[in-house]
């Protein structure tokens, strides 16, 4: 199997389940104009988190890492109207984009963007949320979920994206694959939460994503 393979796998996934979505495809397309990092979930990762919030019935949500907003405007649509999203961006020029985004996407209303370090605007945060996506620096990874879980309460659910890291988590490698060693370790023994990890395939290339719930210790 290769990255091809699982490129037209995406591909055909994408096109056979998910609508066509003006409103997606024009983030991608300012997100690309204005020179952020493509770097987005995928469509189908996105609707990955969107279904899994509806499941949890989330109607408060913390993402810490928003980019270009294209993952929280699908965590916007699963809280509805009445939902809020909280979401943590340290570089002010991808906040902006994001805020025209969330604009174009009808969902602004709904979404608080917290500009800086998160590690600085987490503590300023009063939970609980029922639902954090982390997605943003890996070397800090321990330390955000740390804060998920003192955010959250018992049924929170809590996901971390790109953990696997190509398959370096198993054995080491740079200080985002050791920051999310450090996570792991963390995660290890923790009577706060359950937590299970899968490994995904994909446009986004070999990685995989932490899958928690807050169970209370």
């Amino acid at each position: 199997m290769t990255e091809s393979t699982w490129q037209a796998v995406d591909e055909y996934l994408q096109e056979s389940l998910l609508p066509a979505d003006e409103a997606l495809t024009a983030v991608l397309s300012r997100n690309r104009d204005a020179g952020l990092p493509p770097i987005d979930v995928s469509p189908t990762q996105g609707r990955f988190l969107q279904l899994l919030a509806r499941i949890a019935g989330a109607r408060r949500i913390l993402e810490i890492g928003t980019l270009g907003g294209y993952s929280t405007i699908e965590l916007a649509r699963a809280v509805g109207t009445d939902g809020t999203v909280v979401t943590c961006e340290f570089d002010p020029r991808h906040a902006e984009v994001a805020r025209a985004n969330l604009r174009g996407a009808g969902v602004a209303d709904r979404v608080e963007v917290r500009v800086g370090p998160a590690l600085d605007t987490l503590p300023t945060l009063t939970g609980p949320f029922d639902l954090v996506f982390i997605d943003t620096d890996k070397q800090n990874n321990a330390a955000y979920v740390e804060h998920a879980i003192r955010l959250g309460r018992p049924g929170t659910v809590i996901v971390v994206d790109n953990v696997v890291r190509s398959g370096q988590v198993a054995t080491g490698g740079d200080e985002r694959v050791e920051g999310t060693r450090r996570m792991f370790a963390a995660l290890h023994g923790d009577g706060r939460v359950d937590a299970t990890a899968l490994q995904t395939v994909g446009a986004k290339g070999y990685d995989g994503f932490v899958l928690a719930v807050v169970t209370g210790g």
